[in-house]
């Protein structure tokens, strides 16, 4: 296996694929910019923010983030310098003593090279999804978050994300919030594009679109 191309599709296939497949979508994509995804490489240190960031308000993430980072003298987090921190350490910058134990035994997967960094490009999303959730405090919604954002996976459809949910409910008239039935059935559809749908899709939702 080769890998995964890193290319993003450029406008003119992206809108050809739409125009052929799914015209409600090819409409959307046409009244919005171009497809942007910047790619996060620093996998660690994306991973640890996704687990920081869980079930709190995007401010207080934010606080704790800084914190969590000035920990590590003007360095980048490890998984080294993770595991060298006490937990009362981590606690004092503000993470829950469940958040302190997820941070360290997604250390413990990085050190012990159950995630291998430099393997992923390699591995299908699947496998990926399984390696990131045997990480406790990492789901299935974080793993599909970090094949977008960071390794800018093209074919990816976070069918329990409810920000796409309400956007496909405002996008194709449905009263109510799509079923996982109805999503895949726009997946298939979409596919192997179902990230840049669903990119799209977040774009009507909110014009600041999350990133990792």
């Amino acid at each position: 296996m080769g890998g995964h191309s890193s290319k993003l599709p450029g406008r003119k296939q992206i809108l050809e694929h739409f125009d052929e497949r799914d015209p409600v979508m090819a409409g959307i994509i046409r009244q919005t910019g171009p497809f942007k995804l910047k790619r996060n490489q620093n996998y660690f240190v994306v991973l640890c923010k996704a687990i920081l960031a869980q079930q709190i308000s995007t401010a207080a993430a934010q606080a704790i983030t800084v914190r969590f980072h000035a920990l590590f003298d003007n360095h980048s987090p490890t998984p080294e310098r993770v595991l060298k921190l006490s937990d009362q350490i981590l606690r004092g910058v503000g993470l829950s003593r469940q958040k302190t134990a997820y941070l360290k035994d997604l250390s413990r997967h990085f050190q012990g090279r159950t995630i291998r960094p430099h393997r992923l490009h390699y591995l299908d999303n699947e496998e990926i999804v399984e390696q990131l959730t045997a990480v406790h405090g990492i789901g299935r919604w974080t793993a599909e978050m970090f094949l977008i954002f960071s390794l800018n996976r093209l074919d990816v459809l976070p069918i329990g994300d409810l920000g796409l949910q309400l956007a496909l409910k405002k996008i194709y008239g449905m009263r109510k919030l799509p079923t996982a039935r109805r999503m895949y059935a726009l997946g298939k559809k979409w596919h192997p594009m179902e990230t840049v749908a669903t990119w799209y899709a977040w774009r009507t939702q909110d014009e600041e679109i999350i990133a990792y």
